[in-house]
């Protein structure tokens, strides 16, 4: 496997419009060893995941413009191998229903404490 191919490998995307957000998941993915690619915008984040590999994803549902459900669908089409972590603050059964019928990994209400994880 290349350099690059072995970076991209360890490499956690994080798509939040709440910059407090992003810098404490920073914190605590790179913590693990991981490498860490915020982007406060969803419609970053595509652009990114459709010319670069995204083996995972952490994404919150409610943002302005593009929301996580929306990621999570046009995850399906562009980047179907990658995994996808959905966050939320918000209690939402009917977003957690198609959230989980897209097929996210975990679910994660915030705020969280790192041994949810």
């Amino acid at each position: 496997m290349s350099e690059l191919a072995d970076a991209q490998a360890n490499e956690v995307c994080i798509v939040d419009d709440d910059p407090s957000v992003l810098k404490s998941m920073h914190y605590l993915l790179a913590s693990e060893g991981l490498k860490v690619r915020p982007f406060n915008k969803a419609e970053d984040f595509l652009a990114h995941a459709s010319t670069h590999r995204v083996p995972v994803v952490v994404t919150d549902i409610w943002m302005d413009g593009v929301t996580g459900l929306e990621v999570l669908a046009r995850l399906c089409a562009i980047s179907p191998e990658t995994r996808v972590i959905v966050i939320t603050a918000r209690e939402d059964l009917a977003a957690r229903a198609t959230a989980m019928a897209i097929g996210p990994v975990a679910f994660f209400m915030k705020p969280f404490l790192p041994s949810d994880f």
